[in-house]
């Protein structure tokens, strides 16, 4: 069986904020990759919070305003965090084929 595999080409983008240059990879608004931050997992703009990581406390049965009460310092938002749930399951129904049952 042939898997196409396609990727997706993403532009680097610079900001300058406070005298310092960021460099991004945007996943969307909120959810970025940034070269030489957390390894280079998606993490929410601007922070050092590993999307992977608030998946796992939701899974674990946080709330999103839990996790958003917790991490306030970091600015992380409800949008954001919603927004890692939306790209997550979009990473999952793209990644998982489709079974045909028999009837």
């Amino acid at each position: 069986m042939i898997r196409e595999e396609t990727q997706m080409q993403l532009d680097l983008v610079r900001e300058t904020r406070g005298g310092e240059v960021y460099e991004y990879y945007p996943l969307g608004k909120h959810i970025v990759v940034a070269p030489g931050v957390c390894g280079g997992k998606p993490t929410f703009k601007r922070t050092r919070i590993r999307v992977a990581f608030v998946l796992d406390l939701l899974a674990a049965g946080w709330t999103i305003e839990q996790v958003t009460r917790k991490y306030q310092a970091s600015h992380l938002s409800a949008a954001a965090v919603k927004e890692a749930i939306q790209l997550a399951k979009k990473a999952f129904v793209k990644t998982t084929p489709a079974l045909r049952m028999a009837t």
